[in-house]
């Protein structure tokens, strides 16, 4: 659970259970003197049977609080992307324009540049996303079982909240609700239906061109209109395409390790939710009321929610939260315990890049298992960014690691399919004898970038060659060239030629695909200019104390210096602080 649960005090399911004094696991003990010895075995029994149903209880709205956690981190980043598509997308297609001509846009919006620059910013916002919507969806999960809860006369603590054992004998109910959202499909990206069409971020972008490169310079050429919109509209396709690579259930890893991991099964996850979520909830009903609706909706869609599937409904990149997924003993070395959750979370991605930046010298230095080292220590700072477990992939291929390296490639895909992670993977499996799974990690890859020939290559040596039929090579000249087949009408096979022992059961389903319908302009020579999207550098005052340091007499002097401040640069991606430059052309 978020770091804001983690003062509140665990306590057992009920009177009937207590915490050992020993090694603090959880025993089932009578609470009565006569049973502090050898317990009964008939009781023993009880008792196991109890726990197995509280157990069997207690996983239940843990996966449940789960898989509400993924839809609804899958429909909020559902909004942020359209907000990205409405208003930060006419400003990157700007810039592009400015550098490639009024048609580089729409010829180039699914070129590998624009793909890695959406990839990273992306990227760093799935980062946040994950703790974000953490905090927000247990509330409203905790708010839907609450309701559930009084709609079937389950007495609710105005302290302590739900406790879970009151719904033991709801559990089928429970259960049943569970199944359906196991059966559901995953969650994926897509724009919410209650959200118009591009039509303000098109007709400011079209303002902006006209302003700037009509009225004041007239350099454009007169179809320059269409030109601008199908940039626009492509470029925005290609948005939603590459967030689709990302996977919401590798995100949130806070929030899956406290409920799977850190908390016991004999009901205490739920009241140490409930103690915190209760005061939230009845505040919430104290300013606003009950709204109408609201325990009809136990599943916390529809009218359950405040703003749930409408134009009011909450941005949380907007907003400061109170929980960055920072515990305090991982902030020991800062000065500044006033530091904002956006400043902590600053904090926390610099000192990962530093670790990884720091094993990539020893990389290049040949000092593998150091930088392995390195990697690992910059992935169990920020777990929620895939690339550090893909450059520990790549330290364990050069030290022939092949079982590990598979594991960090594909905890990385778990977050981002990422053609990295599938190609470093098939090296891993190839090397490990497992030549089928290799074919299907370079066939992902080759859907993700169908121009990829060093993956080609791979592919073509790992493909068993077709067989020849000998009788084909005994026909004359003439009847040979017959027989085969027409070549294909579709410019995509062209473009990606597939391996010349290819095995078409095996061919990448990219390759397959129809390509996309032809602009309704020529493409000209400004079009194939090569544009480079270079990220600005961020400069951020941190407390001297969080920067390392690297003698004795310097630690001591940042202990004595809680209020100095010192500026640190890095790049971090997103969707504001970057250049755009020609390179060629």
């Amino acid at each position: 659970m978020p770091a804001k649960y983690s003062h509140v005090k665990k306590r057992s399911a009920s009177g009937l259970l207590k915490k050992s004094s020993t090694n603090g696991h959880i025993h089932t003990v009578k609470d009565s003197p006569t049973h502090r010895g050898t317990l009964n075995p008939h009781v023993d029994r009880s008792i196991t049977q109890a726990m197995t149903a509280v157990s069997q209880l207690e996983r239940a709205i843990a996966r449940i609080l789960l898989l509400r956690y993924e839809q609804d981190i899958a429909r909020l980043f559902s909004t942020r992307l359209f907000s990205v598509a409405l208003v930060h997308l006419p400003t990157f297609v700007m810039r592009c324009v400015t550098v490639g001509g009024p048609s580089w846009v729409a010829q180039n919006a699914d070129c590998d540049e624009i793909k890695d620059f959406f990839r990273a910013a992306i990227g760093m916002d799935m980062r946040q996303a994950g703790e974000r919507v953490a905090t927000k969806s247990v509330l409203w999960t905790y708010n839907a079982l609450r309701h559930f809860a009084m709609s079937n006369n389950v007495t609710i603590c105005s302290t302590r909240g739900l406790h879970s054992l009151r719904l033991l004998p709801h559990y089928p109910a429970l259960k049943a609700h569970l199944d359906s959202l196991e059966s559901g499909p995953s969650p994926t990206f897509t724009k919410p239906p209650h959200l118009g069409p591009l039509t303000e971020g098109l007709d400011a972008l079209e303002e902006a061109c006209e302003l700037k490169y009509v009225a004041d310079r007239g350099d454009w050429p007169a179809d320059w209109r269409p030109k601008i919109r199908a940039g626009y509209e492509r470029v925005s396709q290609t948005l939603w395409r590459v967030a689709r690579e990302f996977d919401v259930r590798g995100y949130g890893l806070v929030l899956r390790d406290k409920l799977t991991t850190k908390w016991c099964d004999c009901g205490c996850s739920t009241d140490h939710l409930a103690e915190v979520c209760e005061r939230t909830v009845r505040e919430d009903e104290e300013e606003s009321g009950v709204r109408p609706g609201k325990q009809r909706e136990w599943d916390g869609r529809g009218s359950g929610v405040l703003g749930w599937g409408t134009e009011e409904e909450e941005d949380l990149w907007e907003l400061d939260l109170d929980f960055g997924g920072v515990d305090p003993e991982e902030c020991e070395d800062k000065a500044d315990t006033d530091m904002t959750i956006g400043e902590l979370m600053e904090w926390r991605y610099l000192k990962a890049e530093r670790e990884k930046e720091t094993g990539n010298a020893a990389f290049r230095k040949g000092e593998f298992e150091v930088a392995a080292g390195h990697y690992e220590a910059a992935d169990k700072i920020e777990p929620e960014i895939p690339h550090y477990q893909l450059n520990l992939a790549a330290a364990h291929l050069k030290l022939n690691n092949w079982m590990d390296a598979e594991k960090a490639c594909t905890k990385a895909l778990g977050q981002h399919r990422s053609g990295k992670g599938y190609f470093r993977r098939a090296k891993a499996r190839k090397m490990l004898g497992r030549n089928e799974d290799a074919i299907k990690d370079l066939r992902a890859l080759l859907r993700i970038q169908p121009g990829n020939n060093e993956a080609m290559a791979e592919l073509s040596a790992l493909l068993p060659p077709v067989p020849r039929d000998p009788h084909i090579h005994d026909l004359p000249a003439d009847q040979g060239s017959s027989s085969r087949p027409p070549p294909s009408s579709s410019s995509s096979s062209a473009r990606h030629p597939v391996p010349s022992n290819h095995d078409p059961a095996l061919e990448p389903t990219r390759l397959k695909s129809k390509p996309p319908k032809p602009l309704p302009f020529e493409r000209t020579k400004a079009d194939d200019r090569k544009l480079r999207i270079a990220l600005v550098p961020m400069t951020v005052d941190m407390p001297i104390s969080s920067v390392p340091a690297s003698s004795g007499k310097q630690k001591a002097k940042a202990k004595g210096a809680a209020a100095q401040m010192r500026a640190e640069s890095f790049m971090y991606p997103n969707w504001e602080r970057y250049v755009v430059r020609r390179i060629s052309g």
